[in-house]
């Protein structure tokens, strides 16, 4: 072991801790000046591991540890949030008093202030904190390579955050900039939930040091828990949502129990509501539960972090902003309201108790709906038997493409050819065309083939030595203020009347509201008053009522991995006879309180069943229902619904609307359907599945609306200056602009291109959206001919009618389902009663049959994209 080593180990020892194997593995890799990725457990001790392996590699290139001067930048820690990033700068400074009492630690994100930023301007510190925008906003600099050619230490915290979205390209891009300034670069990914270790540490490292990268595994036993609170009634029919009043009791029960509890919600809308449940059952709670999510201001947020880490809070309810490494050894429970939907975010949550080496992690699951019940059972077994997600890099994205060569123009400018092998060296540019790269180049010179009469889309031009700059002061003002690659819908102020801001709220939430109006944000009941300067001015309502904001992005897609879970669960009980006593899998406590519904379902249709597609039809006054289970998530049945629709009304057109969620969807039509194709399975073909997807849906408005995001990360759209940014109108105005003139003028541009491909890779999820077609048509079809909803039709019913109708009148809409439908399930009940007493064989009912050919079809308009789905 080195001398360092050594040190580390003295100053662990000092704390009464000792370091583990993998610990030390990864010191002894790291001072050798190897790259890799280190998947540990949560909490396990991963952030020491890399920090005392970074001094180590700084000590074995000649940087004094035992220094009272500070040495120039050398390690650089990219971390996917700000608010972790505040934690990681505390955790990193605390042994350097010890191992490098001259090493200074700094934080750089959207929220340092702007002393600090001209400080660090004069001197950078020894280390730096810093968020994946801010590190590409380093690149700008003019002296870039200058500041930043002496880092020898590159470590990113989360990888599995980053790795499959832009941001995580937007960090290959920056790296290979990185390396190129400095080969002996170590590059190393820390990570707790990634089911595809060998891929992510490729795509990390890049595909020059993929070969010789050190994977370390920190294999700790820590115990694990995950249990569901039950609720009293789950009862034979449920929808999304149908549970989660009746749960509130249940949950302040278990807060009540521990000293320091984490709730998570998958939605900043759900965090609001169930803060407000909380303090209605608990009003003497006020002051000690607190509300997290991104929209909040940042004051709020970290006020909220500091009194969890010091133990003044009795419960925080939060989103995925409190997901990530952030150590708070207080909290002792944590609830997931609703699905965690994928096992990866599951464990995650479940690690932010016990968050230390040896002790115990425990999540409790809160179903909102008797679906969920089973979902719980079905995770719980996935992470027990650690069956966790992959993440893959997205391929060639061309709009960060075209933000990192302006970036790399205004941060010293760039020669073609050597920018061209350095993008290479970032894995998801690693088979990038040299045409692609030549028409990203030709892009930002002088705007393609439709652009260039227009000088601020001239945005990088060669110099009279070859190499491409950025030619003037305002484009490089503006690309600057909006480097990133997130992209959301324009967020307001929301600001006290009487001075102080409270967060941040999508501006077409505010834009539904009237003066007077009241609305809940932030943990409080506000009174809207006006907009001024896109801020909306409030004060405290003088009554409880009110909306609550609902945020773009709310319905999280269930995981492949998970939804296989659920139905392979559903297969067991499905195949297992209802006279026999369950075996222990199926007698789980989640399992027994689903019972009635399961059975219900089993009575009045089926459940599903090994080598089968489960089909229900029934007629209402709406129409002609038919709901398939494919159990694929929803973003894979949002295209199968569109696609199955139109192929099902070639040569019998019809209008149908359509309903979907993670198991199933539904086709309401207003004539019969002509089921020859299902029956025969033609539906199910893979042949020309690209042209009839196109051909199926509005791909033209799916696109456009995907080109917004694109046209924004490309630069193309400018959303504003500060304390002036451009409206959602605006923004969507010029991206529409320039949509319709690229493709009227410059149909080859690969913008255009790339809008069509994340269309069919990310919205629709073509890959698995073929891969489901092939496993449907193979299976055998279980076809129920209903009277009424089934326990798994009846959800799809109501989330189309969310569409459309009020509260009040989905409420008087609802109570006729419920009625129909549990008449149909005492029917049922009944008649199998009867059946068991009688001593005659009862007749067999007729509710399962093949699918029959339709006769006289009637000729109607078809409309697929009518409906809620």
């Amino acid at each position: 072991m080195t001398a360092e080593g050594t040190f580390a180990e003295h100053w662990f020892t000092g704390r009464g801790w000792a370091p583990f194997d993998f610990q030390r593995e990864v010191w002894a890799a790291m001072a050798a000046g190897d790259s890799g990725l280190l998947h540990a457990t949560t909490g396990a001790g991963k952030t020491y591991a890399v920090w005392f392996g970074a001094l180590a590699r700084a000590a074995a290139l000649g940087v004094a540890l035992d220094s009272r001067q500070a040495p120039p930048l050398g390690v650089l820690w990219l971390t996917p949030m700000r608010a972790l990033a505040a934690d990681t700068t505390r955790a990193l400074a605390l042994p350097l008093t010890t191992l490098a009492p001259g090493w200074t630690v700094g934080l750089r994100s959207g929220d340092t202030p702007s002393t600090e930023r001209a400080r660090q301007d004069r001197r950078w510190p020894s280390a730096l904190v810093t968020t994946p925008e801010s590190l590409s906003l380093m690149l700008t600099r003019e002296h870039a390579r200058a500041e930043l050619a002496g880092i020898h230490t590159v470590i990113v915290d989360e990888w599995h955050e980053l790795i499959g979205s832009k941001r995580g390209v937007q960090v290959q891009l920056a790296l290979a900039r990185l390396q190129r300034w400095n080969p002996a670069l170590g590059v190393w990914g820390v990570s707790a939930t990634l089911g595809n270790l060998a891929e992510a540490m490729a795509t990390l490292v890049g595909p020059a040091r993929a070969a010789q990268a050190r994977l370390v595994r920190g294999r700790l036993p820590k115990a694990l828990a995950i249990d569901t609170l039950l609720p009293a009634d789950a009862g034979r029919f449920s929808w999304g949502g149908h549970l989660g009043a009746q749960m509130r009791d249940p949950v302040v029960a278990e807060i009540e129990s521990a000293a320091t509890s984490l709730v998570f919600t998958n939605t900043r809308s759900q965090a609001e509501i169930w803060y407000q449940l909380l303090l209605d059952a608990r009003p003497d709670w006020a002051g000690q539960i607190a509300l997290h999510h991104g929209s909040l201001d940042p004051s709020v947020r970290a006020w909220v972090e500091a009194g969890l880490k010091a133990g003044q809070l009795k419960a925080v309810v939060a989103t995925s902003s409190l997901d990530l490494g952030v150590d708070f050894l207080p909290v002792e429970r944590v609830l997931q309201i609703g699905s965690a939907k994928g096992i990866a975010r599951l464990l995650q949550r479940a690690g932010r108790s016990g968050h230390a080496p040896g002790r115990p992690s425990r999540i409790t699951l809160v179903p909102t709906n008797t679906m969920e019940l089973v979902e719980a059972a079905a995770a719980r077994e996935a992470a027990l038997a650690a069956k966790v997600e992959a993440r893959h890099s997205p391929h060639e994205p061309l709009d960060v493409l075209v933000q990192h060569l302006v970036t790399v123009a205004l941060g010293g400018g760039f020669r073609a050819d050597e920018l061209y092998a350095e993008v290479r060296g970032a894995h998801a540019y690693r088979d990038l065309p040299r045409a692609h790269f030549d028409w990203a180049l030709a892009f930002v010179e002088h705007g393609g083939s439709s652009l260039g009469a227009y000088p601020e889309y001239h945005r990088v031009l060669p110099d009279e030595t070859g190499s491409y700059r950025v030619p003037d002061r305002g484009i490089a003002r503006r690309h600057r203020m909006q480097v990133g690659t997130i992209v959301s819908d324009v967020s307001m102020a929301v600001k006290w009347l009487s001075g102080g801001t409270l967060g941040h709220i999508e501006e077409g939430f505010i834009a539904r509201l009237k003066p007077g109006d009241g609305f809940f944000f932030a943990g409080r009941a506000l009174e809207y008053i006006r907009t001024r300067d896109m801020a909306a001015y409030v004060r405290p309502a003088s009554r409880r009522r009110g909306a609550i904001p609902v945020w773009g992005g709310g319905k999280m897609p269930l995981s492949s991995e998970l939804a296989d879970a659920v139905q392979d669960l559903l297969f067991a009980v499905g195949s297992h006879p209802a006279e026999q006593p369950a075996p222990p899998r199926l007698a789980c406590p989640e399992l027994q309180a689903a019972g009635p519904m399961l059975a219900a379902q089993r009575r009045v249709s089926h459940l599903p069943a090994p080598g089968a597609l489960l089909i229900e039809h029934f007629r209402s006054r709406e129409g002609h229902h038919l709901t398939l289970y494919p159990f694929a998530g929803r973003n894979v049945h949002i295209g199968l619904a569109n696609l199955l629709a139109w192929r099902l009304a070639q040569g019998a057109p019809n209008t149908f609307s359509l309903s979907v969620n993670d198991y199933g969807l539904e086709l309401l039509s207003a004539e019969p359907v002509d089921l020859a194709r299902l029956q025969s399975r033609q539906a199910f073909d893979t042949d020309h599945l690209l042209e009839d997807v196109l051909a199926s849906l509005n791909a033209g408005e799916l696109a456009q609306r995907r080109f917004r995001e694109i046209a924004r990360v490309a630069g193309l759209v400018f959303t504003g200056y500060p304390g002036a940014p451009k409206s959602t109108r605006q923004l969507q105005a010029s991206s529409s602009l320039f949509y319709e003139v690229f493709r009227k003028y410059d149909a080859g541009n690969r913008l255009l291109s790339q809008a069509d491909a994340e269309v069919l890779a990310q919205e629709l999820d073509l890959t698995h959206l073929e891969a489901t077609l092939r496993r449907l048509g193979a299976l055998r079809i279980d076809w129920v001919e209903l009277r009424a909803p089934s326990p798994f039709s009846l959800p799809l019913m109501v989330e189309r009618l969310r569409e459309q109708f009020s509260t009040e009148k989905l409420a008087d809409r609802l109570a006729r389902l419920l009625r129909d439908a549990e008449a149909q399930a005492e029917a049922q009940a009944k008649a199998q009663a009867n059946a068991q007493a009688s001593p005659l064989p009862a007749a067999p009912r007729p509710r399962r049959r093949r699918p029959s050919p339709s006769t006289n079809p009637r000729r109607t308009e078809h409309d697929p994209g009518q409906g809620g789905s």
